[in-house]
């Protein structure tokens, strides 16, 4: 059985739940809503930082959605979410405003997700994926690859 066949599929998954997840959270975090308000008052980054994340995170949405760079966009997430969890775990708490660990969850779930897709997809990294097939020669960048 070809391990291509498996990988596959589960990228896009992992690519989509990642990306669904981060997109429902832009329009609270790009139309003010109270709860976003709220947490990046508490972080003492409102509105700035809140328009900034949004950004950060409508970028790694696009990246995800797209084949040749879902790679980046994993690291992406998993970079912005990392900070969503650290903030969790130091400001706001894992309950957030009564919601029962709702967003904690859900930044968990994008986490692992943006992980799981930057794992499958390692070798379409850019210089790093040549690396990890011990080719520093060749740079994976600008190619097309599917998970391995």
């Amino acid at each position: 059985m070809n391990s291509n066949k498996t990988k596959l599929p589960l990228c896009w998954i992992l690519q989509i739940v990642a990306a669904l997840i981060l997109a429902q959270t832009l329009f609270f975090k790009f139309t003010g809503a109270e709860e976003s308000k709220f947490i990046f008052r508490t972080l003492g980054v409102e509105p700035w930082g809140r328009w900034m994340i949004g950004g950060l995170e409508l970028v790694a949405v696009i990246l995800l959605l797209l084949p040749r760079w879902a790679a980046i966009g994993g690291l992406f997430s998993v970079g912005l979410m990392a900070g969503a969890v650290f903030s969790h775990l130091t400001k706001l708490g894992i309950v957030v405003q009564g919601d029962g660990g709702l967003l904690f969850g859900l930044a968990l779930t994008v986490l692992a997700s943006g992980a799981g897709v930057a794992w499958l997809r390692r070798f379409e990294l850019p210089y790093i994926g040549s690396l990890l097939r011990g080719n520093p020669q060749a740079s994976s960048a600008g190619k097309n690859h599917e998970p391995e």
